[in-house]
């Protein structure tokens, strides 16, 4: 070390500083050895492997505790849900007076007003249509985000950007991401449940893949009957049969690890075929609604005359007892209404009335039972698509796809209820204020969780991977 030509006597020699490192080395090498299975095993220990769904500790205080989110398969119409128009009912049948972007068949029409009235609802007075009549209920509960923009127009891509953050297949889930970070409260079911009413949305399963994320945080699907997962029940005969089997299987897989090292692929696997194992007593006694009191299952719309409503009322109120029993994160599908989910490219009134009837009554009810039991204050509730509609006709009585501008809203989970957020313009068709990406949704929705965006990452490929890429802004005027 020199000072203005000269060099100073070094404060202490390299012996000296050896011995009093020495502790901080080991601690290093320590670290690095207690990530090692075989050595953690081999000295007492026991490791969880990164497919792990313990509970996991957030970056900070959490909002939510469990997300259920409500996908609308196909893409509901802003204009005919939670963002009124008067210019649509003025202007109907006129040519549409702004500059269309190309739309997925380009069979543009005239202006088309909304088939159904708008009333406000609640102290907020936010106003909801028609559709919604049960939902409308629980308006103080809502925030509605109007001016949620997508990427894609195309189903596929829309739907893989929704769930995933990319618009190709290939990468983890929102959910996987989510038990990922967080794990599960609950060691005896999947930490991302997806209840499957019917329809698979396009892109199939991928939607609900754990990707390059180890296989346990894949999104497991429930069917909304008394035997929801295939094989769930026991094979053998005796309980210790099965148990000697699984052991037999772990020792082999473990034996497996010990020749080749930590491996994730393995591992998951063997946290898989145990908690299938715990599953075999948990799901029987989660799909029992024996203990469900005959008013509760009529508020859902169990007894209602249209099958659709009964298959999503038997969703939402397993969708209430997966979070109850601590599952992270609970995806709902739409039913089978006989047409072509919300994408209504014709026959608008009558397609957006079906589904609407289906979903309506039991989602109300959710909203409103999670509330009495408390457990709204740390359920973040999602409804929502994977772009919206056109404010013109496609033909005559349908609507194209529209990724520019449509409405999404979240309930609980410590967000403003009884809100508007962002806007669209007069004819509802590009968001205009406070615009909404979909990677904005998804920070926003970490952030409630307790977990930082850009902090949640996964090594894969040669970068820090995450579920909002490079982008996402947390939208804070939304959280209460």
């Amino acid at each position: 070390m020199s000072h203005c030509g000269r060099f100073l006597k070094p404060s202490m020699d390299r012996r000296t500083m050896l011995r009093r490192c020495a502790n901080g080395f080991g601690g290093v090498a320590l670290m690095a050895l207690m990530q090692d299975s075989k050595f953690h095993r081999a000295h007492g220990g026991t490791v969880r492997p990164a497919g792990s769904l313990a509970p996991k500790a957030s970056h900070f205080r959490p909002k939510a505790r469990h997300v259920i989110f409500l996908y609308m398969d196909g893409g509901p119409s802003q204009v005919d849900t939670f963002d009124p128009k008067p210019r649509l009912t003025r202007e109907h049948g006129q040519p549409f007076k702004m500059k269309m972007e190309p739309t997925q068949f380009n069979d543009n029409g005239s202006t088309l007003a909304s088939p159904w009235a708008f009333k406000q609802h609640g102290q907020s007075g936010i106003p909801i249509s028609a559709l919604f009549p049960c939902v409308a209920e629980s308006a103080d509960d809502l925030c509605v985000i109007r001016s949620m923009v997508s990427d894609f127009s195309e189903h596929t891509n829309a739907n893989y950007f929704l769930h995933t953050g990319l618009g190709l297949a290939g990468r983890p889930s929102m959910g996987s991401w989510i038990t990922y970070g967080l794990g599960s409260e609950n060691q005896n079911l999947p930490g991302f449940v997806v209840m499957n009413g019917g329809l698979i949305p396009p892109g199939g399963l991928e939607n609900f893949g754990s990707g390059f994320l180890p296989a346990t945080f894949q999104g497991s699907i429930f069917k909304p009957s008394d035997v929801p997962v295939a094989n769930v029940l026991p094979s053998e005969a005796k309980p210790a049969l099965q148990r000697n089997k699984l052991k037999l299987i772990r020792n082999l897989d473990e034996g497996f690890l010990a020749r080749i090292g930590p491996d994730d692929p393995v591992e998951s696997a063997i946290l898989n075929y145990e908690l299938a194992f715990r599953m075999q007593s948990a799901v029987p006694e989660l799909m029992s609604l024996s203990n469900e009191t005959e008013a509760t299952k009529t508020t859902y719309g169990f007894d209602s005359q249209y099958a659709p409503t009964r298959t999503f009322g038997r969703q939402c109120l397993t969708a209430r007892r997966l979070v109850e029993r601590g599952v992270r994160f609970v995806e709902l599908t739409c039913p089978p209404v006989g047409g072509d989910r919300w994408d209504q490219h014709g026959g608008l009134k009558s397609g957006h009335e079906n589904n609407a009837r289906a979903v309506d009554q039991p989602i109300g009810a959710l909203l409103k039972d999670l509330k009495a039991r408390g457990l709204l204050e740390h359920t973040l509730v999602v409804w929502a698509g994977e772009f919206g509609r056109t404010p013109f006709a496609q033909g005559s009585d349908g609507r194209d796809h529209n990724p520019f501008g449509f409405s999404i809203w979240m309930a609980g989970g410590g967000v403003k209820g009884g809100t508007i957020f962002g806007a669209t313009d007069e004819y509802g068709y590009k968001a205009v204020d406070n615009k909404v990406h979909i990677h904005d949704l998804h920070a926003t929705m970490l952030h409630l969780l307790g977990v930082d965006h850009t902090r949640q990452t996964f090594r894969f490929s040669g970068r820090d991977m995450r579920l909002t890429d490079v982008f996402g802004e947390i939208v804070h005027s939304i959280i209460a």
